[in-house]
C-alpha cells in the first residue's frame, strides 16, 4: 500500500485553492485520513511462514506402563502404532513382532486429571486373504479406515531381500485385503528377477517405512487421503556427508474404499521431510510419526534421536501445503535449494519428560472438560530394560 504522505496532502489542496474555512476544513479532514490510513498499516504484520501454521500447544497430563504380559500365547509389547476407534471407543495397537505380526484392542479409561487404567482386551494376527501367517512382516505404521479396515505399512529388510509395503487387512479377522502400489524407487534394484546386490536404491535397513497417517473428511464410501513417510533416506538420497540432515520421503495417495481388494490408489504427490541434524553421537536418528489433524495439510510428527546423549523426543507440526512435488527426482542428494521441502515447525521438546521410545500418536476423544486428547505409545522392543508406555497429552489450537 503506498503511504500518503502530509506534503502530498498540502500539495493536494494547493491544486484545489483551498483558503480560508473551507480550506481549513478541507486540510482538517485530508490530515484525520492520513492519520487513518497510517495507523491501520501500522498494526503488526504476519509472516507468509507465519500464517502455514496453527497456533498449537500441547500439555503432558500422565503416563501408566503397560507391563510385558503374557496374553492368548503372546507378549504385549513392541507397539509402534495406535489408532483410536471413536464409534467403539477403544484403541488398536500394532504390534511389530515379525514372527507374529498383529494387533491388539485396547481401553482405556480417560479423565482430566490423566489416564487410570489400560487394559488389553483382543489379540489379532495379521495373515494373508486364506488365513496363513503372513510373517515374516516389520509392521510399523497403521491407521483405521472410515470402511472399518486397517492399512498397515511395514519397513522391509534389504538384508533379508524384503520388500517394504503397504497392506489393507481387515479390522474383525485380521485377514490380508490389499496390497497397494509403491514407486519402484522405494523397492530393491532387480534384475532378470534377482535382487541386485550390492544396494544400489530402495528403503535402507529399519528405516523404511515408519509413519503413517490418513485424512478422511468424507464419509465411509468416499475416497480419503493416506499419508506414508519413511524413517530415514532412500538408499539413492542418502548424502556421504554425515553432516547433511535426513532427507526422507513422503507419500500421498487418494484411496478409494469402492475397489477393496483391488489395490486402486492414485499416488497424487511426493515430497521432502527434512530431519533435524542428528544430535552429536547419535546412533538412531528418524521420524518415527505423523499425524493428520486436520484437511487442511496440518499434521503432527515425532522426531525421534538416540545416542550417546541418550534419547530426544521432539514434537513439530507440519504444514504440506506448500512443499513440492518431487515425485519425478530421482536423487535427492546433494543441492535441494531448489525444492521447497514439507515445512515444521516445533510444538514441544518432550524430551524432559524423559519419554520411552515413543512411536504411536493418536487423537483420542475430547475429555469431559472438553479438552482434546493427544495419545503417545512407546515401542519397548520386547527389552525388559525398556518400558510400553501409555502417554496421555492434550492439544490446544486446533
Amino acid at each position: 500500500m503506498k503511504l500518503l504522505s502530509e506534503a502530498w496532502v498540502m500539495n493536494r489542496l494547493k491544486q484545489r485553492g483551498g483558503s480560508g474555512f473551507l480550506g481549513f476544513l478541507n486540510a482538517f479532514l485530508w490530515i484525520g485520513l492520513l492519520a487513518v490510513v497510517v495507523s491501520s498499516c501500522a498494526v503488526s504484520q504476519v509472516s507468509a511462514e507465519e500464517r502455514l501454521f496453527l497456533d498449537l500447544s500441547v500439555e503432558a497430563i500422565n503416563h501408566i506402563v503397560l507391563p510385558m504380559e503374557d496374553f492368548e500365547g503372546t507378549q504385549v509389547g513392541g507397539l509402534s502404532a495406535i489408532a483410536y476407534d471413536r464409534d467403539r471407543n477403544q484403541y488398536y495397537a500394532l504390534s511389530d513382532d515379525r514372527q507374529r505380526p498383529r494387533f491388539y484392542t485396547l481401553s482405556l479409561a480417560l479423565k482430566p486429571s490423566g489416564i487410570q487404567a489400560a487394559r488389553v482386551e483382543a489379540v489379532t494376527d495379521l495373515q494373508d486373504q486364506d488365513g496363513n501367517s503372513i510373517a515374516p512382516l516389520d509392521a510399523e505404521g497403521m491407521v483405521l479406515t472410515p470402511s472399518r479396515s486397517l492399512i498397515v505399512s511395514s519397513e522391509g529388510s534389504p538384508q533379508q531381500k524384503i520388500p517394504p509395503k503397504l497392506q489393507e487387512f481387515d479390522l474383525e479377522t485380521g485377514h490380508l485385503k490389499t496390497n497397494f502400489r509403491i514407486p519402484e524407487r522405494y523397492l530393491l534394484a532387480s534384475q532378470d528377477g534377482e535382487i541386485s546386490d550390492p544396494q544400489t536404491q530402495g528403503i535402507q535397513e529399519n528405516i523404511g517405512f515408519e509413519a503413517l497417517t490418513l485424512s478422511a473428511p468424507g464419509g465411509s464410501y468416499e475416497p480419503f487421503r493416506l499419508f506414508a513417510a519413511t524413517e530415514g533416506p532412500l538408499y539413492q538420497d542418502l548424502d556421504v556427508d554425515p553432516d547433511i540432515p535426513f532427507k526422507n520421503r513422503w507419500l500421498h495417495y487418494l484411496i478409494d474404499p469402492n475397489f477393496v481388494g483391488t489395490g486402486q490408489s492414485t499416488l497424487l504427490s511426493e515430497h521432502l521431510y527434512s530431519m533435524d541434524p542428528a544430535p552429536l553421537g547419535a546412533l538412531l536418528n528418524g521420524l518415527s510419526e505423523i499425524l493428520s489433524i486436520d484437511v487442511g495439510g496440518h499434521f503432527l510428527a515425532i522426531e525421534r534421536a538416540f545416542g550417546l546423549q541418550g534419547l530426544s523426543i521432539k514434537l513439530y507440526q507440519l504444514a504440506t501445503g506448500v512443499a513440492s512435488d518431487v515425485s519425478a527426482i530421482a536423487t535427492l542428494k546433494g543441492d535441494t535449494s531448489g525444492i521447497t521441502p514439507i515445512r515444521k515447525r516445533l510444538v514441544a521438546d518432550l524430551t524432559p519428560l524423559e519419554p520411552d521410545n515413543l512411536e504411536a500418536m493418536t487423537l483420542g476423544p475430547k475429555l469431559s472438560d472438553g479438552r482434546q486428547s493427544l495419545i503417545m505409545a512407546s515401542d519397548n522392543n520386547f527389552d525388559n530394560r525398556q518400558e510400553t508406555q501409555i502417554w496421555l497429552f492434550t492439544l490446544s489450537g486446533l
